[in-house]
């Protein structure tokens, strides 16, 4: 095993078959998408942050492993409450165990269970909710406008230090508004701010004006994903999806609505990866295998794809941390990955 890079020459000595396999060969197409000059686009669903995904999201983001973010309203959010909350989370790794009365001892304490780990309301709902109303009031008055992620780069940037519980190099929050990374956050009404904000805007103290809506986010999108997926000659733009639903579903309609709807040349998903235990089943559109996508014009019959039918909590930070080995030592990797590649 490389002492440059162990989890990376790991993967690829260990994991010959099954969701093994497809784990390992997906690590490689992503390297091999990155080094020809392409660009990854993830897809993050499911409460990613309160698992506490960060610690390899927010270096991989530093290290330009990840160009782009589709995520849920729950995971910004809760990249934030983990910054400003996290000695305060209480874990239950005997969930499964648990009564109805069990799980209301936790409601009464105050507690927002999320499977095994808990969200403490006060030192992270209402913590952040002093700080960003004032933003939101403020931007109300002056008749700004602005989209989801924006308000979030705003507020993670001004957490003051002496409420800072977790550690900022595991935010990738923090991370992405640092890299000033392209987001969308479809459906953030669905979601605790999401609904806290309306609240306030229910009771006439905020507009609902001043959160740029859905339409929007996807209108904005065409450029930026133009300007990921680059040129005729460029290697393009990946897709990296965690879990189901709109975070995956939003983004990677951007194609085929730039093609027939915007009527304007589009490239496809360069490479397409999903972490899902879903199945097919019913017409689920998460369960869906990947060459589904090709009938609605999104991948195409030579885009790399893979589908691990594992648990992502398992998975990415075993992927990122071979990756960031690999762009920490380029040549020690180069030369583990060339019979792969």
């Amino acid at each position: 095993m490389s002492a440059e890079t162990p989890i990376l020459s790991f993967v690829l000595s260990n994991y010959k078959n099954f969701n093994a396999r497809a784990t390992r060969d997906a690590l490689v197409a992503y390297w091999k998408h990155l080094e020809s000059g392409g660009k990854m686009f993830w897809a993050v669903a499911g409460a990613m942050s309160s698992a506490q995904l960060g610690i390899t999201l927010a270096p991989a983001i530093r290290a330009g492993l990840i160009h782009g973010i589709s995520c849920t309203g729950a995971n910004i959010e809760e990249s934030l409450f983990r910054l400003v909350a996290h000695t305060h989370y209480k874990d239950f790794p005997d969930y499964r165990y648990f009564t109805k009365a069990d799980d209301t001892k936790i409601l009464e304490d105050r507690m927002r269970r999320v499977t095994d780990t808990s969200i403490p309301e006060d030192e992270a709902f209402r913590a952040v909710e002093k700080i960003v109303v004032p933003m939101w009031e403020n931007a109300s008055k002056n008749g700004e406008r602005r989209f989801w992620h924006e308000y979030f780069y705003e507020l993670v940037k001004a957490v003051p230090a002496s409420i800072q519980e977790g550690k900022p190099e595991d935010c990738w929050l923090l991370a992405a508004a640092d890299h000033k990374l392209p987001i969308v956050v479809p459906g953030y009404e669905d979601s605790t701010f999401g609904n806290i904000f309306a609240s306030y805007v229910a009771r006439g103290e905020c507009s609902a004006s001043i959160a740029k809506s859905g339409i929007e986010y996807m209108a904005d999108f065409y450029g930026r994903y133009e300007t990921l997926a680059g040129g005729p000659d460029d290697a393009g733009c990946g897709f990296f999806q965690i879990g189901g639903g709109i975070a995956g579903d939003f983004p990677i309609c951007v194609v085929p609505s730039l093609k027939y709807d915007m009527e304007k040349p589009a490239k496809p998903w360069a490479y397409f990866c999903q972490i899902s235990d879903s199945t097919t089943s019913y017409g689920s559109y998460s369960g869906a295998t990947p060459n589904e996508k090709i009938t609605w014009d999104k991948l195409t019959e030579t885009t790399p794809m893979f589908v691990i039918e594992s648990d992502a909590t398992i998975i990415v930070p075993l992927m990122l941390q071979a990756l960031l080995e690999a762009k920490a030592h380029p040549e020690a990797a180069k030369a583990l990955l060339a019979p792969y590649l």
